[in-house]
């Protein structure tokens, strides 16, 4: 799907043939595990509205749902560009706010910083996809990047949660620019990503760096095995190599199931591993 070019453009994708394999991918998968419909948390970013339109295109836009969940400090203008996937697609939607019990659980806590409440409403987000998706007989379709499951941005069993993720393998700039050959609407595609977590608050400032530069490092450093000193001679500092590597390894726990203390002959996830011998 990529060309290793060495230089900017080693990010471009064949936007066709990435489409349809994953497409295909949410297709297959689905039906093997014995399902056939989806359901997609719509925020009114880039990433759920990729998801939301490769959902329709694999499974009909009468099999996908999307929820949309606002808190009450939500942006407005999120709402509205989640809609607007809705209706670019006409598949069923339902709003399902999330404030009551957001505050319960931060009031109970007393939870004051912004991270925690953000993690907080992340986790409700997916309590509420989950049961949706037995309510629809339905696989939650997740909605995390390459850039954010790489750099640990995003909340363990929150956003980061799901059944299958078409989005896992493309870089940020990549899901960008899938969203333009899919037909995303132009708003969603330019504005600045957010989580929509609190007032102000971006992707891009929060991490202290832009998706357009961590993508071309991460692409060289881990899809190309770049060493450090190669790194340097593509142009990127050693502060900014040395605190994008610490981010990468910090959040690691992150990536990998949780670890099993092994006792037994074949454990899972250890030396049991064998899922499509299971019928999956």
């Amino acid at each position: 799907m990529e060309t290793t070019t060495g230089d900017g453009n080693a990010l471009s994708l064949n936007t066709a043939l990435t489409k349809k394999i994953l497409t295909d991918f949410i297709r297959d998968e689905s039906h093997n595990a014995g399902f056939s419909k989806a359901v997609v948390g719509l925020s009114g970013g880039v990433d759920s509205a990729v998801s939301a339109f490769l959902a329709t295109e694999a499974l009909g836009k009468e099999n996908v749902l999307a929820v949309m969940m606002p808190y009450k400090t939500s942006s407005p203008e999120s709402m509205a560009d989640a809609e607007s996937v809705v209706k670019a697609l006409g598949i069923r939607s339902e709003i399902a706010d999330i404030t009551a019990a957001a505050d319960a659980v931060i009031e109970q806590q007393h939870v004051h910083d912004n991270v925690r409440k953000g993690n907080v409403m992340a986790r409700l987000r997916m309590i509420l996809l989950y049961d949706y998706s037995i309510r629809e007989k339905a696989l939650v379709i997740g909605t995390s990047n390459k850039t954010e499951t790489l750099l640990g941005y995003g909340t363990l069993h929150g956003d980061m949660a799901c059944a299958l993720n078409p989005l896992g393998d493309l870089y940020k700039t990549q899901v960008w620019e899938l969203a333009e050959s899919l037909g995303v609407p132009e708003k969603i595609i330019k504005k600045k990503p957010t989580a929509d977590l609190w007032a102000g608050q971006t992707d891009e400032g929060e991490l202290g760096f832009s998706y357009k530069n961590v993508d071309r490092l991460l692409f060289f450093m881990i899809d190309e095995r770049r060493t450090d000193d190669e790194l340097v001679r593509l142009g990127f500092t050693k502060d900014f190599i040395s605190q994008v590597r610490k981010r990468i390894q910090r959040n690691q726990f992150k990536r990998r199931s949780p670890l099993v203390a092994k006792v037994s002959y074949r454990t899972v996830n250890v030396d049991f591993r064998y899922v499509r011998d299971w019928g999956i």
